[in-house]
């Protein structure tokens, strides 16, 4: 389903269409700029680590609205998870590529997306916590630190695949009280074997494991829940944030789904370490394209 709003900055004599991208591991919001309006749509994540090229065409064909692959598009923007090298970004850039010819093509990883969306111009730190987790320091116009993403098997701390993993954790463990462990499989209705087999043979684990995170909203408030929700912003704070020298100093600022849901214990937390926290934000798409119509506005000065 494409969702329209008219956008007042974006002047209907214009006759350029951008597409604009912000891609996770689990969700892909696209936003198409055309003729005075935005128009937002939504695929699955796309992840050139777990996906090929053909992969990508595929996913890309299927879930496209019709009208917007019959479209003539000016210019791709896409900020995506898995494309902070060259190698990996060339694999999406050429998937797109054969889907709209005659555009120009910018890719770039979901981080400079989230600076862009947060930051803008300044200097500040830019934190994704969704299905993974990463962090950066921008300068107000490039990345200049990056404290290692690691992936969800060796870190993503405070991340949807990260709680997720530590929920079931408990559960396998025994370590839920009898409500929380009833609860758990009304809700999803699993058992060791099924988990098992979900986590080490099929594919996207890292989708599968931040599938249960929504549990630990469903209970904010149990101190079980509460005390994963505090140890894993802990760990995340500590091992990444305070690597920059510059945490002190400048604002915080985090994207995604996990920061959207948990921003008060976020808040709660930066006031421990002493941070100044910045915006939260569940979706960069909307800064995304305040950003791209900035730079259309002064094309045309």
């Amino acid at each position: 389903m494409i969702h329209c709003y008219k956008v007042p900055e974006f002047k209907r004599d214009m006759a350029i269409s951008i597409l604009i991208a912000d891609s996770g591991a689990t969700k892909t919001a696209w936003r198409l700029l055309e003729n005075g309006q935005k128009s937002t749509f939504y695929t699955k994540g796309i992840s050139p680590y777990y996906m090929s090229q053909d992969e990508l065409i595929q996913l890309m064909s299927d879930e496209f609205p019709k009208k917007i692959l019959s479209k003539r598009i000016d210019e791709v923007h896409y900020y995506g998870t898995g494309c902070k090298t060259n190698v990996k970004a060339n694999v999406v850039h050429r998937a797109i590529k054969s889907l709209f010819p005659d555009a120009s093509i910018h890719v770039t990883h979901d981080l400079m997306g989230a600076a862009i969306a947060t930051c803008g111009n300044e200097k500040g730190i830019a934190c994704i916590l969704g299905t993974g987790s990463n962090s950066c320091y921008f300068n107000g116009s490039k990345l200049v630190a990056n404290s290692p993403g690691l992936g969800y098997v060796l870190g993503d701390e405070a991340s949807g695949a990260y709680f997720g993993k530590v929920l079931l954790q408990h559960f396998l463990y025994k370590k839920l009280d009898e409500m929380l462990e009833l609860s758990f499989i009304k809700t999803f209705k699993t058992n060791k074997d099924e988990i098992l087999h979900h986590v080490y043979k099929e594919p996207f684990p890292n989708r599968y494991l931040a599938g249960f995170a929504k549990f630990l909203s469903m209970y904010r408030g149990h101190y079980i829940i509460e005390n994963i929700i505090e140890d894993g912003l802990h760990a995340f704070m500590g091992t990444h944030l305070l690597s920059y020298p510059q945490s002190g100093r400048v604002p915080i600022h985090f994207v995604g789904s996990i920061a959207f849901h948990f921003k008060d214990k976020i808040d709660e937390l930066c006031k421990v370490y002493g941070f100044h926290l910045g915006k939260v934000i569940q979706n960069p798409i909307d800064g995304l394209t305040h950003f791209h119509l900035k730079k259309i506005a002064r094309k045309k000065k």
